[in-house]
């Protein structure tokens, strides 16, 4: 392995924890979960990149960063163009792109948009926020455009003003089939316990054939691949119907790190439900919770490596969003994140049975570099948010 994928691998483990201790925070919402933890992670990456003094260091913490600025942000790149490899591999669809949009007028230091262009190929487009409402159109249309129609008005009415100085946006769209389709046939409806004593109506898709599988005491693991393989369904079912709060609890990294490690390919009868729903959240709170609160704080925060100026720029929002479907052909997902910054003033056996009839905690990981691009959790699949 050289330098450049070492140093992609010390990106993945830091986005990886980042997501879970993320993951960790928002599961305290009610009710059904989704969000791209790569999506964000790389969206405050670009904001990152100027970040100075103590400001740096708070986000370098939070985001689980370990290289340093000269050293990350090729990385990323290197990340990305792995990434991007698996686009067309068995007809999965996947892409990533970034922009920048500073004030038509405003200055950006040429070495900060030198490095968004190079390493995240950041498409830069100055707009006039004296009219917020305009702008905050044209960063929709092209989020939207990005993730084919899936994610629209991320940016919401008033998240824009006239003092509004930089958006960075990330845009993450992704298409995959099963490399064993679900027969929709076999779906009929079934219930799906909400809580111990509540169910729902919901349609369970069922097939009975190999796949990656793991049991421990409290819980079942199961891999769903896409078509080539080159990423992955996972699912995390605790035993229980009451049991997710705590398999959450658990969940880590590094278990899920170690989780994945056991799954052995073998025969599985699988129940899984048709869903699809779509999430948004605004993440300025989690993240000043979670320990960088200087970047939110209009006289503490310093972003002088973009503007040269601290301090001025600060983060007045992290808007996210995204979107999931998965039934019997594959499943379809999209999220873009906006970091909106304003100036001062997330022997055989009989067959083990697979069968998510409660909730469950779910994630779509590229397999070559071990991301994880998605992450969620599904308490009622007949509830589309």
């Amino acid at each position: 392995m050289n330098s450049n994928d070492s140093d992609a691998q010390a990106v993945v483990r830091g986005n990886n924890a980042f997501a879970l201790d993320l993951y960790r925070r928002l599961k305290e919402t009610e009710g059904n979960l989704f969000f791209s933890p790569y999506s964000i992670s790389t969206a405050l990456a670009m904001t990152y990149a100027g970040a100075r003094g103590k400001t740096e260091v708070q986000m370098a913490r939070v985001l689980h960063i370990a290289l340093d600025q000269e050293r990350l942000h090729p990385a990323v790149a290197t990340l990305d163009s792995m990434i991007a490899d698996v686009e067309g591999r068995g007809g999965v669809q996947l892409s990533v792109a970034n922009a920048l949009w500073p004030q038509l007028g405003y200055a950006l230091l040429e070495e900060y948009l030198a490095l968004m262009k190079a390493y995240y190929g950041a498409h830069v487009t100055p707009i006039d926020y004296a009219d917020p409402e305009s702008a905050r159109q044209t960063i929709n249309d092209w989020v939207e455009a990005k993730t084919a129609g899936k994610i629209r008005d991320l940016i919401q009415p008033g998240a824009l003003e006239t003092l509004t100085r930089l958006v960075l946006t990330n845009a993450i769209y992704f298409k995959g089939i099963w490399e064993h389709k679900f027969d929709e046939i076999l779906t009929g409806n079934a219930p799906f316990w909400v809580t111990p004593t509540e169910t729902v109506s919901a349609p369970m898709m069922t097939q009975t054939r190999e796949f990656g599988y793991a049991k421990r005491d409290q819980w079942q693991i199961l891999e769903l691949p896409y078509c080539d393989k080159a990423l992955s369904l996972i699912i995390l079912l605790p035993e229980s119907v009451d049991g997710i709060a705590e398999l959450e609890d658990a969940l880590t990294a590094e278990t899920l790190m170690a989780w994945t490690a056991k799954l052995k390919s073998r025969d599985v009868k699988v129940f899984l439900p048709r869903f699809k729903m779509d999430h948004q959240i605004e993440l300025s709170d989690t993240l000043s919770s979670m320990g960088m609160a200087d970047a939110f704080d209009e006289d503490k925060a310093d972003f002088s490596g973009i503007d040269g100026r601290a301090p001025w720029l600060y983060i007045s929002a992290v808007l996210h969003k995204a979107f999931v479907d998965v039934n019997e052909e594959g499943t379809e997902a999209a999220a873009a994140t906006a970091v909106v910054m304003k100036k001062r003033g997330i022997r055989r056996t009989p067959l083990p049975i697979f069968r998510a009839d409660h909730p469950f905690i779910f994630l779509i990981r590229e397999n070559s570099t071990q991301s994880i691009l998605f992450l969620g959790r599904v308490t009622n699949p007949v509830m589309e948010h």
